[in-house]
């Protein structure tokens, strides 16, 4: 089998992918405030139904290798990692160490859903 297609890659491959559309249909539009609200949530809309086409196969795939509560987890880290590239390159906002440190306590949190059980 193709390594990408591989239920323990693909959801990696595609909620990555999912993100950085779902990360622009949330946040793309603050470059935009001078367009009337109607059509920024439309434009968001038909961004986010990529997202969707994206992030449903990456957990029905996915669900074969993670639990639900793994790819949820997955999909978070990955949200917040897509989201800080994309506030310092395109909003062009400044990471701070408190975000790095709150960052790095959701990091320590998937390292707990992701090593099983306590005491096995």
């Amino acid at each position: 089998m193709n390594l990408l297609l591989s239920p323990q890659i693909a959801p990696i491959v595609l909620l990555i992918s999912s993100n950085l559309f779902m990360t622009l249909a949330w946040y793309g539009h603050l470059k935009f405030t001078d367009k009337p609200l109607w059509i920024v949530i439309l434009v968001s809309w038909g961004i986010a139904l990529v997202e969707y086409c994206l992030a449903v196969p990456a957990n029905r795939i996915g669900i074969q290798a993670y639990s639900a509560a793994e790819l949820k987890t997955m999909q978070e880290v990955i949200t917040l990692a897509v989201f800080m590239v994309f506030s310092v390159f395109y909003l062009r906002e400044a990471i701070t160490w408190n975000h790095l440190i709150g960052f790095a306590f959701i990091g320590v949190g998937a390292f707990f859903i992701f090593k099983g059980p306590l005491g096995h």
